[in-house]
């Protein structure tokens, strides 16, 4: 009599969840402020590099 062969399931794995401040672009965008003192906002918009995940794009 053969042996009885056991398989075992194969798990795939689970692609990470984008970051939920940058939404996976891995940038955001920051009001820019001039003046020392008091900090005016302008209408003006830089990208800057999302703190969350660090530029990955990825949840941690």
């Amino acid at each position: 009599m053969a042996a009885k062969r056991t398989t075992t399931r194969r798990i795939k794995p689970v692609a990470p969840a984008p970051c939920p401040d940058c939404k996976g672009a891995g940038e955001t965008a920051e009001t820019v402020r001039i003046g020392a003192r008091k900090g005016r906002e302008t209408d003006h918009r830089q990208t800057v590099l999302c703190l969350s995940c660090l530029g990955t794009g990825l949840a941690t």
